[in-house]
């Protein structure tokens, strides 16, 4: 994990101010801006995400988003993968990593590490791979939905790749990939016979907003994106070739807008739902944040704001 010890943490819950404070962040300290979210990854998403504008990402180079097509699937342990290597290539350029965004198993996955399973067994590999050619990808992905339907739910059936490899992992250890693909810190693994691997020394700033300020913002940016033709966005996105993917469709807004699509219902109604939900979930956020100790809460109207994210980066630099 020694490629993310130069990079920062800017978290919160969603319509706190991150990306602005991030933007202001990355200029004065030479830094690039990493996507700690797992739905600007998906190309097409951008209203309904609060993907950062082009111009946004003109002023500061941005990784991980527009990643991937709505249809295709993505696990923590992907995400982790591309985040260290993008995160190696812009230290390797003299520049900061700064990871910006509020998905929550993401952070801790960062923070901690995943315990991924046992390494790929290239015999058993190659013969699921024909197993795939041979008899098609939709019954190799039907067979993986027997024994681990929890990833089966989640990848699509021509996703051969991580397919073969949940059945891999199966048939290897008698458990599902998705039992292994857990942060290290979490009880399953609590008396792993393997010693967890130290937490990443990343400073990681929190950013707070009364909670009443929180839900005034996020009521508020959900008329925005309305208005920004949030549901045109969602009616392209059902035009595409190929079906959104599970993760694609649940994500906040589209769910909800693909509903009143697809069976009708009070617009007005359906704007509230979206409202309340997003309001849930950053109520989530706070909660999981509560658990992760290394989150410094800093003020989201702090004149000094980016000051005090400076100080944690230069302490955590200083410690390592």
């Amino acid at each position: 994990m020694s490629a993310f010890n130069n990079a920062v943490i800017l978290t919160g819950p969603t319509a706190c101010g991150k990306s602005a404070l991030a933007l202001d962040l990355a200029e004065r300290i030479g830094g690039e801006i990493v996507g700690l979210d797992s739905m600007t990854v998906y190309r097409g998403m951008d209203i309904g995400t609060a993907k950062p504008s082009a111009a946004e990402r003109a002023r500061v180079p941005h990784h991980l988003i527009d990643v991937l097509d709505p249809w295709e699937s993505l696990t923590v342990a992907w995400w982790l993968e591309r985040a260290e290597a993008a995160c190696a290539d812009i230290t390797a350029r003299g520049k900061v990593p700064i990871f910006v965004g509020g998905t929550p198993f993401y952070l801790k996955a960062l923070l901690h590490g995943l315990f991924d399973g046992p390494p790929g067994d290239p015999e058993l590999r190659a013969k699921l791979e024909s197993e795939a050619v041979q008899e098609g990808n939709v019954v190799l992905h039907a067979r993986l939905a027997v024994v681990d339907p929890k990833t089966a739910a989640r990848l699509h059936p021509n996703d051969v790749r991580r397919v073969v490899r949940a059945l891999e992992v199966h048939q290897l250890t008698g458990k599902p990939i998705s039992d292994w693909q857990q942060t290290w810190d979490t009880p399953a693994f609590a008396g792993a016979s393997q010693p967890a691997p130290p937490p990443v020394r990343v400073p990681a700033v929190r950013i707070d907003l009364p909670r009443e300020t929180l839900y005034d913002r996020i009521n508020r940016r959900v008329l925005q994106m309305i208005d920004a033709g949030f549901l045109d966005e969602v009616r392209r996105l059902r035009e595409l070739p190929h079906p959104l993917s599970r993760e694609a469709k649940q994500a906040l807004g589209y769910r909800e807008l693909l509903q009143y699509l697809d069976v009708g219902g009070d617009w007005d109604e359906t704007v509230a739902l979206i409202q309340t939900h997003t309001r849930q979930f950053a109520k989530r956020q706070l909660t999981w944040f509560r658990h992760l100790p290394a989150c410094v809460p800093v003020p989201a109207d702090a004149p000094d704001a980016a000051d005090r994210v400076l100080r944690a980066w230069e302490a955590a630099r200083m410690a390592s």
